[in-house]
């Protein structure tokens, strides 16, 4: 695997599915651990849930995402697309990524030192059986997870997992470009620079890469079925059970020195992508994923502490 796919990868881990319920306290490690509580909403309207921006001439629905979904996952599009009717805009997540090893020095160094041999032939022996099984199951063999790194290891292979189970990102962002093409309406979205929180990856504690590593194991072994409810959970507009089944290995990743500066700075430029669609008077259309979207400190909370009113749009 190439360097820039395995960087873009560790963004992935944001996403990734979660079998687990939210923990009953929250993680000073999880960026998105608490939720504004009278923003979680189940929606009135048919289908996914919405949010409503606004100032004296614009309105802004926003539309919440989950993390991960099941590429089969229907949902109605009926909500969406009177909303794309005479949009001036449309903005999409800020989260993809940009990898420039160039402007992280001594990082072409540390990555050729990480490659290795099978991760497995090293682990202790109940730790290589679960692995092996892992693996196994998501269809790869075992130079594939030929990385001294467990973290990266453990990005690996969740990821290979959510491809195997048919677990996605991209939508519904993806859905909403396409319509939104359709009617050539401008979209805004952007890549983020990743090369940073890379090569902080590799210098984890190994205790934090075991962790880690571990976490990404039951993810696997817990299959996809906390994923598949969550979906359909969202697709019915009820956010704060969707909520209740996500968030489990993508807390490791947010251990990364890098990580959380990261996520401050995708929330911070959707926010401001979202105050520049309320420049102009009509309305426009934005998706945020759900937890960055509804935390404190998230995408509506930096909105609101700016003056704009917050709503839900339902029935409208």
């Amino acid at each position: 695997m190439s360097f820039a796919k395995l960087a873009a990868a560790v963004l992935a881990a944001f996403a990734l599915p979660a079998a687990a319920q939210a923990p009953a306290r929250p993680d000073l490690t999880d960026p998105d651990a608490v939720l504004v509580e009278e923003l979680v909403v189940v929606a009135r309207d048919k289908g996914p849930a919405w949010w409503r921006v606004s100032d004296a001439d614009t309105t802004v629905y926003v539309l919440g995402a989950p993390s991960v979904l099941p590429k089969s996952q229907p949902w109605d599009h009926a909500v969406l697309e009177r909303r794309l009717e005479g949009a001036h805009t449309v903005v999409l997540p800020f989260n993809s990524v940009s990898v420039n090893v160039l402007n992280v020095p001594g990082l072409l160094v540390r990555w050729a030192t990480l490659k290795s041999g099978p991760l497995e032939d090293r682990l202790p022996a109940p730790l290589k059986a679960r692995f092996a099984k892992a693996r196994e199951a998501v269809g790869q063999p075992a130079k594939r997870y030929g990385y001294k790194n467990e973290l990266l290891v453990g990005i690996l292979l969740v990821g290979d997992y959510r491809d195997h189970a048919r677990l996605t990102s991209a939508d519904p962002a993806k859905t909403v470009e396409r319509l939104a093409k359709a009617r050539k309406i401008k979209v805004e979205t952007r890549s983020m620079p990743l090369g940073a929180v890379v090569g902080d990856a590799v210098r984890l504690p190994p205790a934090v890469q075991r962790a880690c590593l571990e976490d990404a194991l039951a993810e696997v072994e817990a299959g996809p079925g906390a994923a598949q409810r969550a979906g359909a959970l969202w697709a019915e507009g009820d956010v704060r059970e969707a909520l209740g089944l996500e968030r489990s290995y993508e807390k490791c990743v947010a251990s990364l020195p890098g990580a959380l500066n990261l996520d401050a700075r995708f929330k911070a430029e959707q926010a401001a992508a979202i105050e520049r669609a309320l420049a102009k008077p009509g309305h426009a259309v934005a998706v945020v994923q759900l937890r960055p979207l509804l935390s404190q400190g998230g995408v509506l909370d930096r909105l609101r502490a700016k003056g704009y009113e917050i709503g839900t749009p339902d029935g409208e």
